[in-house]
């Protein structure tokens, strides 16, 4: 069957590899579309240090069920759309153990520890297949990097009548945006971009910041009544936006994390003592946040059309890729074909 393959930096191919075969406990699905996400592209440009070439990248999915083998729930039928839940957990480390499965010590994701699903079929434990009922295949493709910026609501407890910032509206600070503005937070959204900040805005937030034009810190003060943010999210990744959370972050405010930064970030620490700061993690996603965006999808309440900013054959990912990393900033989700 066909995939694509990321075989070295900056080269990208469409491979032969041997299609799966039915296991007992396991669902085969045919992959309708793969999404690449901003893990894809830093393996892509050589900066992910999580991945070992080759491999297939690939864990944004819309599927379509083509096989069941035995053992599986009857819920389960072929030709049901769905999503898959692309990590795993070993069930022993701490975090397993506690319960917080997505951020299992030794979790392996589709794409980044072991190869992805940007192929025509997958063979999957049928835990991990989540059926949506009222989607397209396309639009399942946008489930999984919505639902960790849901995840990372969750992780900052974030109430009704609280300031939110978000820095960062890719798709994962847009799943933030949403989930922020349904809990009855008041959103401000920072980017660089001032389209997506214009998405932002139609996706529930009530301010939007551009980093690039605007001074932030004095606009949050205008914002906030010079209080700062009750919650920061920081969903981009680099050491400019670290340090800007913990700047704008209010005095016993929460900052959650979910950006990897490529460089080391040095930080006033006086800060995390001084405001008493509750500073988190957020990684992956739990089934209550798939369910939760799979809600919100349904709703119809979301320009599911522009978030994606480009459908591609296989044969046209090395060049859609090339695009998105010679212009990062205008990119939402380039979602891959089969």
């Amino acid at each position: 069957m066909k995939a694509v393959q990321i075989t070295n930096p900056s080269e990208m191919k469409v491979v032969n590899i041997d299609k799966p075969t039915i296991e007992a406990g396991k669902i085969l699905v045919r992959i309708k579309y793969v999404g690449f996400c901003g893990s894809d592209l830093n393996t892509f440009l050589g900066k992910n240090p999580m991945v070992k070439l080759p491999i297939i990248p690939g864990h944004e999915v819309g599927a379509v069920i083509e096989e069941i083998g035995s053992g599986v729930p009857a819920d389960f039928k072929v030709g049901m759309n769905v999503t898959l839940n692309p990590y795993t957990s070993c069930g022993n480390c701490a975090s397993c153990r506690n319960g917080r499965v997505n951020a299992c010590e030794r979790n392996e994701t589709f794409g980044v520890q072991r190869n992805g699903v940007m192929c025509e079929y997958a063979l999957v434990p049928w835990e991990k297949v989540i059926p949506v009922h009222h989607l397209s295949a396309r639009d399942c493709a946008l489930i999984e990097p919505m639902s960790v910026g849901f995840h990372a609501v969750s992780r900052a407890q974030v109430a009704d009548n609280e300031t939110v910032m978000v820095i960062g509206c890719g798709m994962i600070g847009v799943g933030a945006i949403v989930r922020a503005s349904l809990r009855g937070a008041i959103v401000i959204a920072v980017d660089l971009d001032d389209d997506k900040l214009e998405l932002a805005k139609r996706c529930g937030a009530s301010f939007v910041i551009n980093s690039k034009t605007e001074d932030v810190h004095q606009r949050m003060l205008e914002i906030t009544e010079n209080l700062g943010a009750d919650v920061v999210i920081e969903a981009v990744g680099s050491p400019t936006t670290y340090v800007m959370a913990v700047n704008e972050a209010a005095f016993t405010g929460r900052v959650v994390c979910i950006g990897y930064a490529k460089s080391e970030v040095a930080f006033q620490t006086k800060y995390f003592v001084q405001k008493e700061l509750d500073i988190r993690g957020s990684r992956n996603a739990l089934p209550n946040d798939f369910r939760a965006v799979i809600h919100y999808l349904e709703q119809c309440n979301c320009p599911l059309d522009e978030l994606i900013s480009k459908v591609v054959q296989p044969e046209d990912a090395l060049a859609a890729m090339q695009e998105w990393a010679a212009d990062p900033g205008k990119v939402f989700r380039i979602l891959v074909e089969f």
